[in-house]
């Protein structure tokens, strides 16, 4: 019979399924969080307004048939387009959130129906 000794670390992957990996030989990475809804929303708006733009799409109401969402929705997600570019900037950057309240989408619809850029980044500073 043979005997081997090998230390073994047990890690959860996706959907907790199960590897095993020897001790050592893997360095250790830092889990990253995961991205705020409202930062995946606003790159969906952008990515969206360059598909309309690039001519791929027709319009709005074309994507909401082809996305599935009713043209309301897509026009509140649309309207996140409206923000200062700074703004967008920073929901972009925004880290993951910890245990807690994160930014809602209905917070910034509030800011964006503002049309002057200097009063939506006053707004944007009360709410950060």
């Amino acid at each position: 019979m043979l005997t081997a000794k090998h230390k073994l670390e047990f890690k959860s992957g996706k959907r907790t399924a199960k590897t095993i990996v020897e001790a050592g030989t893997q360095p250790e990475q830092p889990t990253p969080g995961r991205l705020p809804r409202i930062t995946k929303m606003m790159a969906l708006a952008i990515r969206l307004d360059h598909l309309i733009k690039s001519g791929q799409v027709t319009d709005q109401a074309e994507l909401a048939r082809v996305g599935h969402v009713s043209r309301a929705r897509l026009t509140q997600i649309m309207d996140l387009n409206l923000l200062a570019p700074d703004i967008q900037a920073e929901v972009l950057q925004l880290p993951p959130p910890l245990c807690g309240r994160e930014l809602r989408e209905r917070d910034l619809r509030k800011v964006a129906a503002v049309s002057d850029w200097g009063r939506q980044r006053e707004m944007w500073g009360k709410q950060n």
